[in-house]
């Protein structure tokens, strides 16, 4: 992400776009597992039998069937987004001047740490507190979500 931001220029919208795409490829391979493992149940054998269309197949039968780990998937990488989009405007190739984010504040306010605490322990606990809480929500989508679980 730091090499595509340095590319593409400073900015949170260059950031998040450099984040969006170094996380691509970890979805793009959870959406083929997924759908290799449903592709191979008896309910889409049946879907075929009864001459369901691909189309009617791919959208009814398996990718709601193939969410669940993606919504986890997805929350648990909005988390550690937040951390690279943090990291990243703490290395000043983030977000710039005029736009508040919490690690180009920290990266601002580094040289007031001994004589006004705050200024960096606030944006840091903020940072904290954001990726817990999206954490937490993902670890619940997964307990949610997962039907190995709900057997037990």
């Amino acid at each position: 992400a730091l090499v595509l931001v340095a590319v593409l220029g400073p900015g949170l919208l260059n950031a998040m776009v450099a984040i969006a795409i170094t996380y691509t490829p970890s979805f793009v391979r959870l959406t083929r597992a997924s759908t290799m493992t449903e592709l191979n149940k008896d309910y889409v054998t049946a879907s075929k039998v009864a001459g369901a269309g691909p189309m009617r197949l791919m959208f009814i039968s398996i990718l709601p069937n193939c969410m669940a780990p993606l919504i986890v998937q997805g929350t648990l990488s909005f988390s550690t987004a937040i951390l690279d989009t943090a990291a990243l405007g703490f290395l000043g190739m983030g977000a710039q001047a005029p736009l508040p984010e919490w690690g180009t504040l920290i990266a601002e306010n580094r040289d007031l740490m001994l004589s006004a605490p705050w200024t960096v322990t606030f944006p840091g606990i903020a940072i904290l507190l954001a990726v817990l809480a999206i954490n937490l929500m993902g670890d619940g989508l997964r307990d949610a979500l997962d039907p190995k679980l709900k057997r037990s």
